[in-house]
């Protein structure tokens, strides 16, 4: 039975029936009576297993196939039609050609299943800020996390009404999960987005990269908003004012560590609290005051599992503890709970490892395997999907349609000399500039060299659905719209380390005390020293209270905040090389920028 009289969706919905042939269409209203028959069924089929009702209420357990574990960026493509919108940094293909090659692909990929129909929100329903999805897929494992990750439902139709063409079709079938023919394609020109041969949440959830980044920061420079790779949190002062940011790092670099933040005690016993609206995506728009507001388009969070703990994120673990669908961790057999590499110190002896076998956990670990590692029990991108309405730390805001108001942006990376701890950027456009250079050095954790520097601006490289070059121009533009009201644009590097390669900065709650200077130069209420790079505090400015048993004291910050010309020198260098690759698109101001910046490193 359809949700809805809107034409454009019945015609749409029609069309891939017809195309891919299901057994039966079901059209999915979000109520509990109809979810709940679903996670019946999937445990029934043994696609899910539920796991300890009592320590973990309403939790469910999912594997993928071992080759079906992480997005896959080398068959992930943007077809605009041309290849220039699409630019260097993306995979083109013409969209006639690809319609072509996937069309046959879903001809009765369906055949003995069921479609499932999911309407969803991207952001609260009715915000002006949100937008609608609807989402075709034969798998019970993404209606199930939809719910999660989205305001799923009949209610999404209310943004859309009985006439709009304004929502997103996402076309999914896990159909044999082969590797070889999987492909994640973004049409954007014309709102659509289809996945085939993947069942892992990355490349199937399609509100979650799919459609709230890669095709909503190509409509936000068709309709001048901003869909950004960025957390929102807000601060609230002792005195109950809460001020609101947004931060941009790529993967690796503490980004959910900084959502859900807990204040060092000093900061607590002063009455300092931090609130999460968003860990992953913000959507950003100019309001009515000219300032500009911030909503988080998703309903919960999509984490990493290892390395989640009670020290390392307390909140992000916490919201873990009910209604969270865990894919790809290990199972506990003894008491049906589930664990992680770096959850703790104990390994389940009773386990079932990520793939499905039973082994003895502690034995299991200790065994070297053919990548010359131990063991893993969980898969290392293993993930949990939970609701933020279970987060300790989630905002009040977090639901309003309005959205947030933002004080300042904040860039970052991972620079084990280069950057320092914090700095601003002199204006808007130069702040521009910082989040287009980007960069991370690889860890051992990465493939690869250790120490190679990765450009990735604004942490947007592998999500922008169109030319990097018009989205940085993008970015000069909504400056020139916000004009006096811009935030401020800052950037921070918690990853400096000494000459024996140990982070020098404790991070973690402690990123509190850069936040805090940020905060304050925000509101012009902090000093700052002009460098060659950026306003930069004082060291006096940064807060080392109570951080003295770390042996860190104001000499240390201003260690971390020191410059050094050559590594910048250098730097430039690869910038140069980078911005290189974007031709004759490359906005004017961006090699403005970078000649500015070269010129003072020079004097």
């Amino acid at each position: 039975m359809a949700l809805t009289n809107n034409k454009n969706v019945l015609k749409w919905v029609d069309e891939m029936v017809a195309l891919t042939k299901p057994d039966k269409v079901v059209w999915i209203d979000g109520s509990d009576e109809q979810l709940n028959a679903l996670r019946d069924e999937a445990v029934a089929t043994g696609e899910m297993i539920r796991l300890n009702q009592e320590k973990l209420p309403g939790c469910l357990y999912h594997r993928t196939q071992p080759n079906d574990v992480a997005r896959v960026e080398d068959r992930t493509f943007i077809c605009s039609k041309t290849k220039e919108n699409a630019g260097p940094t993306n995979n083109w293909c013409d969209p006639a050609e690809m319609y072509a090659k996937l069309t046959p692909m879903y001809d009765g990929v369906m055949k003995g299943r069921t479609m499932y129909v999911i309407p969803y929100s991207m952001g609260p329903i009715g915000s002006p800020l949100a937008k609608v999805g609807v989402e075709l897929t034969d798998s019970i494992y993404v209606v199930l996390n939809m719910d999660i990750m989205t305001r799923m439902g009949a209610d999404a139709f209310k943004n859309l009404g009985d006439t709009s063409n304004d929502f997103v079709r996402g076309l999914h079938s896990k159909a044999d999960v082969d590797p070889e023919k999987r492909y994640i394609v973004h049409f954007p020109e014309d709102n659509t987005i289809w996945s085939i041969n993947s069942a892992y949440g990355g490349n199937v959830l399609l509100g979650k990269k799919c459609f709230a980044l890669r095709i909503a920061s190509y409509q936000g420079w068709k309709e001048g908003w901003m869909a950004e790779h960025m957390l929102i949190l807000g601060v609230e002062k002792p005195n109950g004012e809460i001020k609101y940011v947004t931060a941009a790092f790529p993967s690796a670099c503490g980004k959910t560590n900084l959502a859900m933040l807990i204040p060092p005690e000093g900061y607590r016993n002063k009455g300092y609290k931090v609130w999460t609206v968003g860990d992953d995506i913000a959507w950003l728009k100019q309001g009515p005051d000219g300032r500009l507001y911030a909503i988080n388009p998703e309903n919960g969070f999509f984490g990493v599992a290892p390395g989640t703990n009670a020290k390392s994120n307390f909140n992000a673990l916490e919201s873990t503890k009910k209604n969270t669908i865990f894919t790809n961790v290990a199972i506990n057999n003894d008491d049906m709970t589930v664990w992680w590499e770096g959850l703790d110190k104990n390994p389940p002896v009773n386990a079932t490892e990520w793939k499905g076998a039973k082994v003895n956990g502690p034995e299991f670990t200790s065994v070297i395997g053919a990548d010359g590692k131990p063991q893993k029990l969980a898969h290392p991108n293993s993930r949990f999907t939970a609701p933020a309405e279970n987060c300790p730390c989630v905002s009040k805001e977090f639901n309003n349609p309005a959205g947030v108001p933002i004080s300042a942006i904040i860039f970052g990376g991972r620079r084990a000399k280069t950057a320092p701890l914090v700095y601003q950027s002199f204006d808007w456009n130069h702040g521009v500039f910082v989040g287009s250079i980007m960069a991370s050095e690889t860890t051992a954790a990465a493939a690869g060299a250790v120490g190679v520097v990765r450009r990735d601006p604004m942490a947007m490289l592998p999500f922008c659905g169109y030319n990097m070059a018009d989205y940085w121009q993008h970015w000069v533009d909504m400056g020139k719209k916000l004009g006096d009201k811009a935030p401020k644009i800052f950037n921070v590097n918690w990853f400096r380390t000494d000459d024996e390669g140990h982070f020098i900065w404790p991070g973690f709650g402690d990123n509190m005390r850069v936040l805090e200077w940020i905060i304050d130069r925000a509101e012009g209420k902090a000093d700052a020293v002009e460098t060659a790079i950026g306003y930069e505090p004082k060291p006096e400015d940064i807060n080392v209270e109570g951080l003295e048993a770390e042996g860190i004291t104001t000499e240390t910050i201003k260690d971390l905040l020191s410059v050094d010309k050559e590594y910048w020198l250098e730097d430039v260098k690869g910038i140069k090389e980078f911005y290189g690759k974007f031709g004759d698109r490359l906005p004017e101001e961006m090699k403005k920028q970078l000649a500015a910046l070269e010129e003072r490193l020079a004097k």
